[in-house]
């Protein structure tokens, strides 16, 4: 086997480029394998802590000792990666296991169920091989070629160990571009998509209200994706940590931010900016609507204009940056913001509709809603391109190493200095403890944040 092995980040590339080609041992990696977050368990809880079960279940129809390879992502802001794996199942009765084949007129009887298993966690290998079979000689060749097996002649009979945890996590001469400007694009799509998100929160595009609510019933999501109720296995979190169900590490956090706003999680759900700077009304009575939400917009008969805010209202960077795109797609005023969004994503439908909507065209709500659906997957993809590609390889590194790569070069500030530099920066409590970095126009964050975990090895992966 070569000695100039590639880093695992370039090997997860070759897999989520090839994952059709590879199927992985489930049971080899279900065998020792160490949560790295709290485990959750199926049901609810009662007044008395008494847990009470779903009165439904799943089962796997491929119960099998092999599973399609999943698909890797690495984390937003840690030096994490985590593989989804899909797991083809069936709903039934808990209590005799009674299949439900049908449900609000869709065959529900071969469903999709998700496990995820975290590779890498905060920098360390978690998981220390994969028992695999490969069903392309041209897989073999490159993963030969690369130093990862090394078996001479390919067999797609055999099963192959491809060890992780002698793998340089990062490649020593790995390169990041330039991240100036990606912050406020990502932010500027974060609250669009925020206002989407809002809007279609019991909306479907496929199905009428009362089949959702058939699925609601049966712990289906309106995507048709498995949805039931889960608590913590353990009741009292100061209990579980004294006998030892669960413990508590340091993570590390790496955010990237501008000058101004430090973070995407300093902004508000769009329901709480609407709720905060507009008032929804009656147009006939004028009454002013209390606890507005976007899903009340669909009614004609309301209109929106902005709050009178009072004088202690502090209007924030982030207010700053929100207020002209709700303003733009709440017809409010028309700056070009929205449809400059939309377009530059592939989303030119819905900046169609909501042009017309502004020149007083009717607009069906079953029209606005299927255009809303498709922009916002789009929004969405685009967003996870920009993190894949540019900032979580450079947060992974950064999380990996404790460095910024070479060709970033700043010196660290404490949070005083930050504060002191750029005084629209606000900052939390686990922030306040971290580093932080000019880079062009942006600022990185390191910080660390308590997080727990279930220490107990388990098969069942639901962290």
């Amino acid at each position: 086997m070569s000695d100039n092995k590639i880093s695992l980040v370039e090997l997860i590339q070759i897999f989520g480029q090839y994952c059709n080609n590879i199927i992985i041992n489930i049971k080899h990696l279900q065998e020792d394998y160490q949560r790295t977050g709290i485990k959750r368990i199926r049901g609810i809880r009662n007044e008395n802590g008494e847990l009470l079960q779903p009165w439904l279940t799943t089962e796997y129809i491929d119960n099998a000792e092999y599973v399609d390879m999943g698909e890797f992502q690495l984390s937003r802001n840690a030096a994490t990666i985590n593989m989804l794996i899909k797991r083809r199942v069936k709903l039934a009765k808990f209590e005799d296991q009674t299949p439900t084949i049908e449900v609000a007129g869709l065959l529900v009887n071969d469903l999709n169920a998700f496990n995820n298993y975290t590779i890498v966690s905060d920098g360390k290998i978690n998981v220390k091989s994969l028992q695999v079979k490969i069903s392309s000689k041209k897989v073999f060749d490159l993963l030969k070629q690369k130093g990862i097996l090394d078996a001479e002649e390919f067999d797609f009979w055999a099963e192959y160990t491809i060890q992780l945890d002698n793998l340089p996590l990062v490649a020593a001469n790995s390169s990041y571009s330039s991240i100036d400007g990606l912050f406020n694009e990502l932010a500027e799509i974060k609250v669009l998509n925020s206002i989407m998100c809002a809007h279609l929160k019991n909306e479907s595009d496929v199905f009428i209200e009362t089949q959702l609510d058939e699925f609601k019933k049966h712990y289906l999501s309106k995507n048709t994706y498995i949805n039931f109720p889960t608590t913590n296995e353990y009741t009292d979190i100061k209990q579980a940590l004294v006998d030892g169900t669960i413990d508590s590490k340091l993570s590390y956090k790496i955010d990237i931010g501008s000058q101004d706003i430090l973070n995407l999680s300093k902004f508000p759900s769009a329901n709480k900016f609407l709720n905060r700077m507009y008032r929804l009304y009656d147009k006939e009575t004028g009454e002013i609507i209390m606890n507005p939400s976007f899903e009340m917009v669909f009614n004609e008969n309301l209109a929106v204009r902005h709050r009178l805010l009072s004088s202690r209202t502090k209007i924030t960077k982030v207010d700053e940056l929100m207020k002209p795109i709700f303003d733009d797609f709440l017809g409010l005023e028309q700056n070009g913001i929205v449809e400059g969004i939309l377009k530059k994503v592939g989303a030119d439908s819905l900046a169609q509709l909501l042009e017309d909507k502004q020149t007083g065209k009717q607009i069906g709500k079953e029209e606005m809603v299927a255009a809303l659906t498709v922009a916002n997957k789009k929004l969405e993809q685009y967003a996870e391109n920009i993190y894949q590609d540019k900032i979580s390889p450079l947060v992974f590194y950064i999380g990996c190493t404790g460095l910024l790569p070479e060709q970033m070069q700043a010196k660290a500030m404490t949070y005083d200095e930050a504060a002191a530099k750029y005084p629209n920066l606000q900052f939390s409590k686990n922030e306040q403890e971290g580093s932080f970095f000019a880079v062009g126009d942006s600022i990185i964050s390191i910080y660390t944040k308590t997080e727990y975990y279930s220490k107990v090895l388990s098969a069942s992966t639901d962290n």
